[in-house]
């Protein structure tokens, strides 16, 4: 099982895309796709993959997993044990559910005091209904936008930047929310 785990993984990482149930079958020389469909499932209950409402595969673990070995320290330096505390999945640890999670890459500089900069990578999650304070994507007469969701009693809801150069904005005629940042990712 986890040599085809391995090649749908190698798979999905060089094309950035998850195998058709035909290139499984090529791929592992499988002789019919009912093969291919009971593999799919098998996977589905262990939780690497899951499928969209189309049928689709989704990745879930195909990246597997790294050491959790503890805290650093970000200030006066310390001694650091390397003992394995636990392992770790960044598949578990980003997203929640699949089906409803995507990645941006993030363009300006209006969120730069949250520490989210241009390039950066954010995963995002369609949720109905946001929470004040929530850093949501949405649409504002008509543009899109990365913003703090603003919610208070009695006033109309709004996007603050987390940059002072830059001016809360309030919808002229709408405002719709279309999911919640959910985590940050940045390569150095």
């Amino acid at each position: 099982m986890k040599e085809y785990r391995d090649k749908i993984g190698s798979f999905y990482r060089n094309k950035k895309r998850m195998p058709s149930y035909q290139e499984i079958m090529n791929m592992l020389g499988f002789r019919s796709k009912n093969a291919v469909y009971k593999l799919v499932n098998k996977l589905v209950a262990e939780k690497v993959v899951s499928k969209d409402s189309q049928g689709r595969l989704i990745p879930n673990k195909l990246t597997g997993e790294v050491p959790l070995l503890g805290l650093v320290e970000a200030g006066i330096p310390s001694l650091v044990d390397e003992s394995v505390l636990d392992m770790m999945s960044f598949d578990e640890y980003l997203i929640g559910d699949p089906s409803k999670t995507f990645v941006l890459e993030v363009k300006g500089d209006s969120m730069i005091e949250e520490g989210i900069k241009e390039g950066d990578l954010v995963v995002v999650e369609r949720k109905s209904e946001p929470k004040d304070g929530d850093i949501v994507i949405a649409e504002i007469d008509g543009g899109w936008t990365m913003k703090f969701l603003r919610k208070k009693v009695g006033k109309p809801i709004y996007l603050e930047p987390a940059n002072r150069n830059y001016k809360p904005i309030y919808p002229e005629h709408d405002l719709r929310v279309a999911a919640v940042v959910k985590g940050v990712i940045r390569k150095y």
